[in-house]
């Protein structure tokens, strides 16, 4: 009998290796190299002459019933759903610890089972009284809500099994424990069996799961990434801990659409829905300074407004520093490039921090024209007019790109009271929904007109 072959795997990026080793020779990694046996008996293994069932085949023409979905009550996290909860679906949910996961859940399972589901609630983490405890201080307690503490997942299934309910939620899938796999709870190997046959079970007994996923250093899902791809939805919840704005982000969702966000605030009794996150996010905002400029962002399908912050001050260093907060670093050090190249504006000596106010993370290219007028408006000490809101890409030749839905950036930024807007030409406005709008055509002519001779 041939000898089982071992692996050692990357649980950052799934690599395999054939020895273990300090640090990956793929991703770079330090110490995420674990022995790990395959899930084949061996080498040289078929299926062999045994035939399996035909398949039915059908075309691109033919029509299936959309999965029906049940509303939780919450708009917020119906909306990063696509619509609501699809039965049989399996939704990972990630964010760093003490973000408000479990309070999330906790919340939207008292939601789904006051709209008429069954519910149980499994904690890995915490015990039945300490989620009690939690639901009594949200107010919460009246839900009909089944709740379990245990990680042995033949005892979850079993009782899943029995209690056929229509939605499980799960807290953490690192805690689940598998006796089929000789390896502990938390490992690569666990995790992966745990989610494999938690995700098995939701498509055979039409139960919806809900699993909650610990975080790397890097803000990733801990674990092999193959586990994301098993899921049919992959959440993040993201936010400051020094802000009370939390939001729920949509990586993967083979039911809606995907990079869809959420805004709640957290608050004594919980997290409270936020219809209006423009609104939020612009409400703490002072007298418009030097290096303060509104950006009329898209997330998901939904018009976002916030404030980007700049600031600009001699450095002492050989090297001057570059911090940034919600944005991409490379992505600025491109636009301070960009700048000195085509503008002739140096930031050489200079110090330059860049921060999205309300603890927001943005990541659409059409954030580039509002984070260079922030670093001008800092560098020249000249503000931007408080009733002003600014998107446009920009271009490593200096030109102005246009954005998608200009039109809906500019309804959001009316509704708001702003009356200005500066935008690359070539954008979709439409009727530019009331504002006065100055188009741009590069780099050059916006520090021309905004900042005159800078």
């Amino acid at each position: 009998m041939a000898k089982p072959v071992t692996q050692f795997i990357c649980s950052a990026c799934g690599s395999i290796h054939k020895k273990w080793s300090g640090r990956c020779d793929n991703c770079g990694e330090w110490n995420t190299i674990a022995e790990e046996a395959p899930l084949s008996a061996g080498p040289g293994k078929s299926l062999g002459a045994v035939k399996g069932r035909a398949m039915a085949l059908t075309d691109l023409t033919s029509e299936e019933t959309p999965p029906p979905r049940q509303s939780s009550g919450l708009a917020e996290l119906d909306r990063v759903l696509g619509g609501g909860l699809v039965a049989a679906s399996a939704c990972l949910v990630g964010g760093d610890p003490g973000i408000g996961k479990s309070t999330l859940l906790l919340q939207a399972a008292a939601s789904f089972a006051r709209m008429g589901l069954k519910v149980i609630y499994v904690s890995g983490e915490e015990a039945t009284a300490q989620v009690r405890m939690r639901a009594q201080r949200l107010g919460l307690a009246d839900a009909s809500v089944k709740l379990a503490a245990e990680t042995n997942l033949r005892d979850i299934l079993t009782t899943l099994d029995a209690e056929r309910p229509d939605l499980a939620i799960i807290d953490s899938v690192q805690t689940m424990w598998l006796d089929t796999v000789e390896s502990a709870p938390g490992s690569v190997s666990q995790v992966r069996a745990a989610a494999h046959e938690l995700v098995t079970f939701a498509k055979k007994r039409g139960v919806a799961v809900m699993l909650v996923g610990h975080v790397t250093k890097d803000g990733q899902i801990a674990g092999p990434r193959v586990v994301e791809h098993m899921v049919d939805t992959v959440l993040y919840f993201e936010g400051e801990r020094g802000h009370q704005f939390r939001i729920l982000r949509s990586v993967k969702n083979r039911f809606g659409p995907a990079d869809e966000i959420g805004v709640f605030e957290m608050t004594g009794a919980g997290l409270a829905e936020v219809p209006n996150p423009s609104a939020l996010f612009l409400s703490d905002r002072d007298t418009p300074a030097p290096g303060s400029v509104v950006f009329a962002g898209i997330e998901g399908t939904r018009p976002v407004l916030v404030e980007i912050q700049a600031l600009v001050a001699p450095s002492s260093l050989s090297q001057p520093r570059r911090a940034v907060v919600g944005w991409d670093s490379g992505r600025l050090s491109m636009i301070l490039a960009v700048l000195e190249a085509r503008v002739g504006i140096s930031f050489q000596g200079l110090d330059v921090y860049l921060n999205i106010a309300g603890g927001m993370r943005i990541s659409e290219p059409a954030a580039d024209l509002a984070v260079a007028a922030a670093l001008l408006s800092a560098r020249e000490d000249a503000a931007i007019p408080p009733n002003c809101v600014v998107f446009g890409e920009l271009s490593l030749s200096g030109a102005l790109r246009p954005v998608s839905q200009a039109e809906n950036r500019l309804k959001e930024a009316r509704k708001l009271g702003f009356s200005q807007a500066i935008a690359p030409e070539g954008c979709k406005t439409g009727d530019g929904a009331g504002m006065e709008l100055k188009a741009m055509a590069d780099l050059t002519r916006f520090v021309g007109d905004i900042f005159g001779a800078a």
